[in-house]
């Protein structure tokens, strides 16, 4: 028996509309302001600074990314960020993996105590000053591991994490692989971590984001500007490198000078974005099925 479709009403192509409209007016608000930076980064400085840049590039032209990669702080912080994400992120990975599948193993006593002692630090921290004094007494201020031994587990990570095993781990592959004589941490690295691409993947975004995008730590134990992250220098070239007119007399030498301000704040904050544009289409696919999968179930 052939099923008839169904022919929609008059209010569902009035609410498909609405969606619509709805959507593409969040694209728009979106998506301009992305497409004004990457504009003004490679428009001519002249352009910028007069408000001649609305959708495209005027006179297009490389002398952004030029100064950018000429400016020896912007190469080092850019390195430095580097260095945190896949330093950090590799040790997060680890850590991760290794609290949550023993969390997932109904054979672990007190794994129910455990759990609550990790969720009781989501909500009560010691907060600023007994971190900061923590981190000093260790001897990691002023040093690249003060940026990653603090942050090298997020709890919420681990809980996502857990529940994934448990969702998509079966006892019976677990009690098969002891009777071919796997112990747990043969079984964890030969298959647990296999079947686990998927939100591997996700904590991999995640952290990896996270300490791409790291400034409040980076500002509160970093002293040496050879450690700071590109957050930092991107901060002190939007923020307090601002011109004061008072120090030019020549109008014209004023306004290139701040056209070229502007198109290498641009420029920055596109060269600081690639590495996260380029992660996320590789990730992506596991996405949505890492996450879902790993909230379902608690």
């Amino acid at each position: 028996m052939v099923s008839k479709l169904i022919k929609p009403t008059v209010g569902d192509r009035i609410f498909d509309v609405f969606v619509y409209a709805v959507l593409c007016a969040g694209f728009i608000i979106v998506a301009y302001p992305l497409l004004y930076v990457l504009s003004s980064s490679f428009s001519d400085p002249q352009a910028v600074v007069s408000g001649k840049v609305w959708h495209f590039p005027v006179k297009p032209t490389l002398e952004g990314y030029a100064a950018v990669f000429k400016n020896s702080q912007i190469v080092t912080g850019f390195m430095n960020s580097l260095f945190y994400m896949i330093v950090g992120t590799t040790l997060n990975i680890v850590m991760t993996v290794l609290a949550a599948y023993p969390l997932s193993r109904k054979e672990l006593q007190g794994r129910s105590v455990i759990t609550l002692y990790f969720v009781i630090t989501m909500f009560i921290s010691g907060g600023l000053i007994p971190s900061y004094l923590l981190v000093k007494n260790l001897g990691l201020l002023d040093s690249r591991w003060a940026l990653i031994i603090p942050a090298a587990m997020s709890v919420w990570n681990v809980i996502i994490t857990r529940t994934f095993f448990q969702a998509t781990i079966p006892q019976e592959l677990y009690e098969a692989a002891q009777l071919d004589g796997a112990g747990d941490f043969r079984f964890l690295v030969s298959i647990a971590i296999k079947l686990s691409a998927p939100i591997i993947a996700v904590m991999a975004l995640y952290y990896g984001v996270g300490h791409w995008n790291t400034y409040f730590n980076a500002l509160i134990y970093l002293k040496s500007p050879d450690l700071f992250p590109l957050q930092i220098i991107l901060r002190s070239i939007l923020v307090v490198n601002n011109i004061d007119p008072t120090m030019v007399v020549d109008f014209e030498a004023l306004q290139r000078k701040q056209g070229l301000a502007d198109v290498l704040k641009y420029s920055v904050i596109v060269v600081a974005s690639v590495p996260v544009l380029l992660i996320y289409p590789f990730v992506q696919k596991y996405f949505v099925k890492g996450v879902m999968i790993g909230s379902i179930k608690g």
